[in-house]
């Protein structure tokens, strides 16, 4: 049977204090977020309507709307608007797997601050366009 020093003891001893307070810093650093940690979420809405610009404006209030909604539910005191570049969203997947063909495509694209607008001729209706967006809030 070995035995121990009284210094190996206390060598030990301080290798458990340091590592212990080494892991409770990573769980308090890893745990805790700043109470002003920005969270960012990408909003795409698809409408469909008569008119190309009519489909625009309602896919990108559509967004807007989700946006806004997602700001109440998580409680945020302020949120932002970035445009985000989404592909075009077909409704008829059955008929557009692969989603939308480039001859279905209209251009140009509708670009602003806040929304990124891709619209495309549609299967059945005759304008579809899908809205992207980055809402970030605090």
């Amino acid at each position: 049977m070995k035995s121990c020093s009284i210094g190996g003891g206390l060598l030990m001893s301080g290798v458990l204090l340091i590592g212990g307070v080494l892991a409770i810093a990573m769980f308090a650093f890893a745990g805790v977020q700043p109470a002003h940690a920005l969270s960012c979420k990408l909003i795409t809405a698809t409408h469909s309507a008569r008119t190309h610009a009519k489909a625009a404006e309602t896919s990108q209030a559509l967004a807007v709307q989700t946006a806004q909604d997602l700001q109440r539910t998580r409680g945020w005191s302020e949120m932002t608007l970035s445009s985000f570049q989404v592909p075009g969203d077909p409704f008829w997947k059955a008929v557009r797997p692969n989603g939308v063909p480039s001859k279905a495509k209209l251009e140009p694209d509708i670009v602003t601050p806040q929304v990124y607008t891709t619209c495309f001729t549609g299967v059945v209706v005759p304008y579809v366009c899908t809205t992207g967006t980055s809402a970030c809030g605090k």
